[in-house]
Parts: C-alpha cells; structure tokens; sequence
C-alpha cells in the first residue's frame, strides 16, 4: 500500500542550495514526493516561472520570499494558489508588513527560516491531512499591519506628487546621495536656490530634515518621474 504522504508532491522554490536540498532531503525521508525547482540563471516571466513551478503539479509549494535575481516570491503567490498549490513562504525576513502581504495574496501561512525544520514538516503534514496552519486572529493582525504600511505608502506618495518638478529633481540628487553644493553645481544654480527647494520639499512632506525626506521616498520606492 502507497503512503498517503508518497501522493504529496511538494515543490521548494528557493535561491538558497543549502537551505533548499536540506528541505527536500527531510521531506523525502518523512515520505513526500518533494523536489527542489531549479530557477533558470536568466529571469523568466511570471507566467512562465508559475509554469515551471507547476510543472509537475505539487499539491504544496514551500517559496521563499526573496529570490535573488528572480526578485519577490509575493508575485507568484496568488497564480501558484489559482493553479491549484497550497502556498507555505519560508522566509528569512523578519519584516511583518512582508508576511501580511504575502497571506493577502493566498499564502496559507509564512514561517522563518530559524524555526525547527520540524515545525516546517509540521506544517506540510497539517496541509495533508486538511488542517488549519494559521490562527485566524493572527493571520489578520498581520494583513492588518500590511494594509496599514500600503495606507502609509499612499499618503506619502500623495505628498510627493505635489513636489514641482525641479523639486523633484532635487530630491532625487538627495537620495543619490548629492549635497546641496553639489547638487548646486550640477544645476548651475545658487546654493541659497538649493536650500530654498529643499526647504519646500520638507514642508510639502511634512519633514524636519533630508534624511527624512530621502527616506520615506526611499520607503515609497518614489523617482522623479
């Protein structure tokens, strides 16, 4: 008689060999038909990496959240779970506005690589046999912290569209890393017209200082347009 377990296919989508081949190896010894998916050196497109994930049809995909050169795994979260997978993110990140983001898209839950390997397999086994992997109050504190940092993100993109374009361009030599003499220079205009936009962007962004203003457009991933 087969093991209920030998008719799981679980896939591992993770850039890291060690961590990966260390997941497929205590899979396959607790009786998962588990496999290691081999991203290709050049990134595909979404579409065709959700294709080669699902190519041999695992009922359950351990992804990571940060893929290397194949950027964010949150992008393949949702088509993995439309293509029939139950989605377990395995994820060195600590940030939690990262994990609420991922179970809004369908992940069925996020844990951190410095976990037991065997609360990893704990998980897989729950999925098997139809159980809960996540309390439902803690899965929406989390969607909750992601939606309020995406709220956040909005009103201060909001902000950022009423710079003017010379604004603009200023603050974007600022997260270059240029200072007002510099940025000056590049402009051929005065130092006192440099601090002059500099103090309107603060105010229009409700800032106190460039460190500030450079990093919350750093938080908004904001560029001059």
């Amino acid at each position: 008689m087969v093991s209920p377990r030998k008719r799981v296919k679980v896939g591992i989508v993770e850039d890291h060999t060690l961590f990966a081949e260390s997941l497929e190896l205590a899979l396959t010894f607790e009786g998962y038909d588990a496999r290691r998916i081999d991203l290709p050196e050049e990134p595909p497109s979404e579409a065709k990496l959700t294709s080669l994930i699902m190519r041999t049809q695992p009922r359950i995909v351990l992804l990571d959240l940060d893929l290397g050169q194949h950027g964010s795994g949150v992008r393949l979260i949702a088509p993995l779970a439309r293509a029939g997978a139950d989605v377990v993110v395995v994820t060195g990140s600590t940030d939690q506005t990262r994990w609420g983001h991922a179970l809004h898209v369908g992940a069925r839950t996020v844990l951190s690589k410095s976990v037991p390997l065997g609360e990893i397999l704990g998980t897989v086994r729950r999925l098997n046999y139809g159980l809960s992997v996540l309390d439902v109050d803690e899965r929406e504190r989390l969607i909750r912290a992601w939606v309020g940092q995406e709220q956040g993100v909005f009103e201060i993109r909001r902000r950022l569209s009423q710079l003017s374009p010379r604004e603009s361009q200023v603050l974007e030599h600022l997260m270059d890393g240029f200072t007002v003499g510099e940025i000056a220079k590049l402009r051929v205009v005065s130092e006192a017209t440099v601090r002059t936009q500099v103090k309107s962007i603060l105010a229009k962004l409700g800032v106190s200082s460039q460190i500030a203003a450079v990093s919350i457009a750093h938080k908004a991933e904001w560029r001059a347009a």
